[in-house]
């Protein structure tokens, strides 16, 4: 067997020979050997497929878990599992019964293998009865969109789970997951998403390889850029360096020219599935006045070359505003800070103040805890209360987006962000892009990730656009059924995905309005296709879309989401990739159960435990490390503690991991609903759907175009308000949510039917009976 880097069980001992601040123990190594990534890119589509190889170094058999990220938007199409020459072909199944499938298969001796997804990009995958000396391959099969913006496309495989602050208060009982973090109040899953971290100057623990091919699909290529990694091009293949680390997304720039709008269907047994690419128009139409409200995160996790760029753009983007708009300036760790000199509310961009505004975030330094929601909601509510009809409203955050109560925060954004286009900025080698695009989703706004201080200029020359209204909103497909209306942004073309059952006609109808309230029209042409990754990638966006719903509430929909999946064969969070070898490879007996410990991401500093009573001493030769007020992240030098003996292992069963935070240095933090509990009281739904009524008979004679924006506002509201409650208590308002967010149709239709179901709800005063909610799909 190949020797492995050692890492402390216990008690681990300083290793002088194996690289500054390593440890190591006579008892074993990671269960992770190899991470292999191979992709095939054709035109705009990127199909990956994953490998990872275990083994196990001790005497007794292992079961091995593994949390890793995937790319947000890609499918999970398939699963194998390969051991002593025979592979198993992984089923999907329902999330529970796929876990006591596994459960029992391990009690009962026999090889197998999970996959579960915990967020839009965080999984885990567990591996049990690896029996000593051996090792296991599992490989999964992924397809994903290819992002194309200003004729450059993406492709961005992130390879580490980044640390993340979670809030709340921390919850009793057994816990969901093997991570290093406990549940909490505010995220109930927390310790499925946070696992152990190395020590610092650990060995590389594996063996890492990516390898990616393009067929351009006759789209005109130019010179293809990797912005994180060293790479090589060898037999039509770009792959990284041996010897780099998975700490750092791997990002391949792709320079596409444009080669025009156009559809693809792909037929099934159901009817079939429509790509539509709709590129910007050109428009001479003048930009309106804009309110701009910036919020920049400045806490630890932020500390080093992501605060100095997430400094710079957020001045670049001050410095882009013209003495029409209006705007603030908030930036926050645990606390919310305003610059002194322009008070609490909307300030006229002059010069003098964007100045001011520059010099508060030029003294921004890292520190504290990564607490998103109180200035999200200041910042959305300060837009809300000093809107008006003539001035675009827009909300920009630059975040590096680490956070675990990624739901909770959506849950109460999508109310609030009502009339506001959310645009967010991810600022890291390792960027929480998932939760990044759902927030931007809330408003119909963009998500631009910026992963080095070299890829700066070039993603603030589009950020500035982004904050522009889009050139066409409100856009509809002839024949297809969308999710919802989409808009169409500068320098960014319009990617749709839809079903019909239909007749399959020889061209597509756009339909939309553009800036200045003109009708948009553009027929694209349909051609055929037998390509099965344009139905996984709308099955995906339809899963995710579903999921987002489930999440602010509407918990009925698990049925329908469990069926969507199975029915693709594409993972979801209420489903799991199960393999399981039919030969007995072990006589009962406990298995060891080791947690893999992941890299700290490039450019971060280690989080650090609370210091107990007496003096810290950490690994001889580590960096030194502080502990910010919030239990957050700090720099390596902000505070000096002793030499002496290495901490012990994490009680997670992490190797080489740095300990948990207490409790104790963990803020405080109110949790809002989060959709699985809680929620508006009927009092308060009657008088939501009151007021509703009252906004909907107010606004009955304007434009088409402003009416159908605030029929879209509505559907975001009532997603919010409904968080938590049961459907049998609020079914006017549960089927009003459906219709709109569906929006296709007439308007006149639309609008009286809004009217009626308001009313409707109001009129019974909201009292219907209740039901017990559905125990948490992570708890099953």
């Amino acid at each position: 067997m190949t020797a492995l880097p050692v890492v402390p069980i216990a008690p681990p001992q300083p290793q002088p020979d194996a690289g500054l601040g390593a440890l190591g123990t006579r008892l074993g190594n990671l269960p992770l050997d190899r991470l292999d990534v191979r992709a095939s890119i054709s035109g705009l589509v990127a199909r990956t497929v994953v490998t990872t190889e275990f083994v196990n170094a001790f005497a007794e058999p292992l079961e091995a878990t593994y949390i890793f990220p995937l790319p947000d938007r890609a499918a999970v199409t398939g699963m194998t599992m390969t051991a002593d020459d025979r592979t198993i072909e992984a089923d999907l199944r329902e999330r529970g019964a796929a876990r006591a499938a596994y459960d029992a298969a391990i009690g009962a001796g026999q090889r197998a293998s999970i996959a579960e997804e915990d967020r839009p990009d965080v999984f885990t995958m567990r591996v049990g009865n690896i029996l000593p000396g051996e090792r296991v391959t599992v490989t999964l099969s992924l397809t994903g969109p290819l992002a194309w913006e200003d004729d450059a496309a993406t492709f961005r495989f992130p390879l580490v789970v980044a640390p993340r602050y979670i809030p709340g208060a921390p919850l009793p009982g057994e816990q969901a997951g093997d991570g290093r973090e406990r549940d909490t109040d505010a995220v109930p899953d927390a310790s499925r998403i946070t696992p152990p971290v190395l020590l610092p100057g650990f060995p590389n623990p594996l063996r890492l390889s990516i390898g990616v091919t393009i067929d351009t699909a006759g789209l005109p290529l130019g010179e293809v850029r990797s912005s994180l990694h060293a790479v090589t091009h060898q037999d039509g293949e770009i792959s990284i360096r041996p010897g780099e680390r998975a700490d750092r997304d791997f990002v391949l720039r792709l320079p596409y020219a444009g080669s025009g709008s156009g559809a693809v269907f792909v037929p099934d047994a159901d009817g079939g599935t429509y790509q539509v690419i709709v590129l910007p128009p050109a428009s001479e139409a003048p930009p309106r006045p804009k309110d701009v409200v910036l919020l920049l995160d400045r806490s630890g996790s932020m500390h080093g070359w992501k605060m100095v760029t997430a400094r710079r753009a957020a001045a670049r983007l001050v410095d882009s505003l013209t003495a029409a708009d209006r705007f603030a300036v908030m930036t926050f760790d645990n606390r919310v800070d305003r610059p002194a000199a322009l008070g609490d509310g909307l300030s006229a961009a002059t010069d003098r103040n964007r100045f001011r505004a520059v010099e508060h975030l030029a003294a921004a330094g890292a520190r504290g805890g990564t607490e998103i929601l109180a200035p999200l909601r200041a910042g959305l509510r300060l837009l809300a209360d000093a809107g008006t009809e003539d001035r675009d409203r827009v909300l920009v955050l630059i975040t590096d987006g680490q956070v675990g109560n990624e739901d909770q925060i959506l849950a109460e954004a999508g109310g609030l962000a009502s009339g506001v286009r959310v645009h967010t900025v991810g600022i890291d080698r390792a960027v929480n892009a998932g939760f990044l695009g759902r927030l931007a989703a809330t408003g119909a706004g963009r998500c631009e990730l910026v992963e080095s201080e070299d890829r700066l200029d070039e993603a603030m020359d589009r950020i500035h656009r982004r904050i522009a209204a889009p050139l066409v909103t409100g856009v509809t497909v002839s024949d297809v059924e969308l999710r919802r209306p989409a808009a169409v942004f500068p320098g960014v073309p319009l990617v749709l995905f839809g079903r019909s059952v239909g007749a399959v006609p020889a061209a597509l109808t756009v339909r939309g309005r553009t800036r200045d309230d003109a009708e948009f029209t553009l027929d694209v042409p349909v051609r055929r296709a037998d390509e099965p990754a344009v139905t996984a990638q709308w099955a995906r966006g339809r899963l995710r879309e579903l999921e987002d719903r489930y999440t602010i509430g509407e918990v009925d929909l698990e049925p329908e989401i469990v069926a969507t999946s199975l029915r693709h064969r594409v993972l979801c969070r209420f489903t799991a990739w199960l393999a399981v070898d039919t030969r007995v490879v072990t006589e009962g007996g406990q298995a060891r159960r080791v947690t893999q410990p992941v890299e700290l991401p490039s450019g971060w500093e280690a989080p650090v435990a609370a210091r107990p009573a007496g003096p810290v001493r950490l690994a001889a030769g580590s960096p030194r490390l502080g502990l910010s007020a919030a239990g957050g992240f700090r720099g390596a030098h902000a505070a000096s503690y002793d030499a002496g003996p290495p901490p012990a292992p994490s009680a997670t069963g992490g190797f080489g991991a740095v300990p948990p935070p207490s409790p104790a240095f963990a803020p405080a933090v109110a949790a809002a609903p989060t959709g699985h509990g809680g929620g508006a009281s009927p009092a308060d739904l009657v008088t939501f759907a009151r007021t509703e009524a009252d906004r909907l008979r107010r606004s009955a004679d304007l434009s088409t175009m402003e009416r159908r924006d605030l029929l879209d506002d509505l559907g975001t509201r009532l997603h919010a308000v409904l968080t938590g409650v049961p459907e049998s208590r609020t079914r006017p308002l549960a089927e009003l949510a459906r219709l709109l967010l569906r929006g296709i149709g007439d308007l006149d239709t639309l609008w009286s039917e809004s009217l009626r179901l308001l009313d409707a709800f109001a009129a019974g005063d909201g009292d219907t009976p209740e039901t017990p909610p559905r125990k948490p799909f992570w708890k099953r």
